[in-house]
């Protein structure tokens, strides 16, 4: 019985997981920020350039 305990609490596989785990959460996280940054600048650039085509045909 201590032997397990002595185990659990010696092993650091557990612990690489874990970290793995919240290093792809951040690297997720920083991934979708950075999505909704750019998507935000290209709507704006896109609808900028609808705007000033169909200006341009209404003329």
């Amino acid at each position: 019985m201590f032997r397990r305990i002595k185990n659990f609490l010696v092993e650091t596989e557990a612990a690489t997981a874990v970290e793995y785990a919240v290093m792809l959460v951040l690297i997720a996280g920083a991934i979708i920020a950075s999505i909704q940054a750019v998507g935000g600048a290209a709507v704006a650039y896109w609808d900028y350039s609808k705007d000033s085509i169909q200006e341009a045909l209404d003329q």
